[in-house]
């Protein structure tokens, strides 16, 4: 939740994400933070490469949790957590992170430590999160894919 506000105060997000509104912001800020703005050696290159990086990470994962974005991608989410069974699973901070067999990962934000522990002590893992986490909680598609060993 942390990384969602500081992305959403970098880009001026108040509220819902608007993906028109949000290019825009976020081409204004590439252009003032672009690397090559800067000569060489200058402190300000530094920085702004630092910056453009984070502007890049903050556009992507801002794109990745809009309501546009969730909504286009919605029935290949459905079939996924109606599906495909959980292979794996993590929690970190208030971030859960579920692995399932058909090789995709989805992370969901804010999800307590007292829900991740009910989760796994769980005798029907897959029913409790089908009712408590899939659709309670924010989530976005991870870039990371269930490798085959």
């Amino acid at each position: 939740m942390k990384r969602i506000k500081e992305y959403k105060k970098l880009f001026n997000v108040e509220k819902e994400i608007d993906l028109k509104t949000l290019k825009k912001s976020y081409r204004n800020l590439v252009k003032e933070w672009h690397p090559d703005k800067f000569q060489e050696g200058d402190v300000q290159k530094e920085e702004a490469e630092i910056k453009s990086r984070q502007i890049i990470d903050g556009y992507h994962f801002l794109v990745s949790i809009a309501p546009e974005t969730k909504a286009s991608n919605l029935e290949e989410y459905a079939i996924t957590t109606s599906q495909s069974g959980i292979a794996d699973y993590q929690h970190k901070g208030m971030l859960l992170e579920i692995s399932f067999l058909d090789g995709t990962t989805y992370e969901y934000f804010g999800v307590p430590k007292t829900v991740y522990i009910k989760m796994m002590n769980s005798d029907k893992l897959y029913r409790f999160a089908k009712r408590n986490i899939f659709n309670s909680y924010l989530y976005r598609k991870s870039k990371k894919t269930l490798q085959e060993v």
